[in-house]
């Protein structure tokens, strides 16, 4: 068994946008938006890594119960990013997709969301998708419906529910699974973020928070992730043979 030094699927919480502006004084919008360029780097650090898909969680199902004032200050944010960077992303060769119940979202927004996802939806270079509105049970639970809704059709036996089937119908089935995992702002815990999709990712987490988190932090974690074991279940003596 062979694994590239580079993960193919690298999926990050930004976490600490509000602890940077704090420290500065400053309200927690000022964070997130400072947080912006942290996401351009780490796109360009994926495209000149060669990663083939980067998700990022940008607003949790969680995250609806923040005061008002932060939530619509992120709304305001998110719909100036969308004008913002769709240009850039599109020029770049980069692929948008929004994941996690957009219904949420008002017909302004969910607009803006499907115009920039069929600009790009051609383009190969980079597959980049937002988690909004997002929650890893969520994900599962709304797979488990599709399965149910096929076996009331008579399209599915229930014992022929299995876990390629039912991951087929997970947000991301037609990418590749998340090699590597990074959380910043100093939390070591997973947030209810993609929870079947990381089943053998590698866990990385940093104490930089996420509007100080440039290519250099990337490389640095690109570079752990190369000096992981990964095993899928085997032994070392195994991989090693397999190598």
């Amino acid at each position: 068994m062979t694994t590239s030094p580079v993960p193919r699927h690298i999926a990050i919480v930004m976490d600490g946008n509000g602890r940077w502006a704090k420290a500065r004084l400053r309200p927690r919008s000022f964070g997130h938006s400072a947080g912006r360029k942290a996401v351009r780097e780490v796109v360009e650090g994926c495209l000149r890594q060669g990663v083939e898909a980067l998700t990022l969680f940008a607003f949790s199902s969680e995250n609806w119960r923040r005061p008002d004032e932060e939530v619509g200050a992120l709304m305001e944010l998110f719909l100036r990013a969308l004008d913002k960077e769709v240009d850039e992303l599109h020029e770049q060769g980069v692929r948008l997709r929004f994941i996690g119940d957009l219904a949420a979202f008002n017909a302004e927004l969910r607009k803006r969301m499907e115009t920039a996802m069929a600009r790009t939806a051609g383009n190969r270079k980079l597959a980049l998708n937002v988690a909004v509105n997002y929650g890893g049970r969520w994900d599962i639970a709304q797979a488990a419906r599709e399965a149910a809704a096929a076996v009331a059709r008579g399209e599915l036996a229930p014992d022929a529910i299995d876990e390629a089937r039912l991951g087929g119908w997970m947000s991301l089935a037609d990418q590749p699974p998340v090699d590597l995992f990074i959380r910043t702002g100093g939390e070591v815990r997973v947030s209810n973020f993609l929870l079947w999709q990381i089943a053998y990712a590698e866990l990385y987490f940093t104490d930089t928070l996420w509007p100080d988190f440039d290519q250099a932090c990337l490389a640095r974690a690109i570079e752990d992730f190369a000096r992981r074991e990964r095993r899928f279940g085997l032994t070392g003596e195994q991989v090693a043979r397999s190598v």
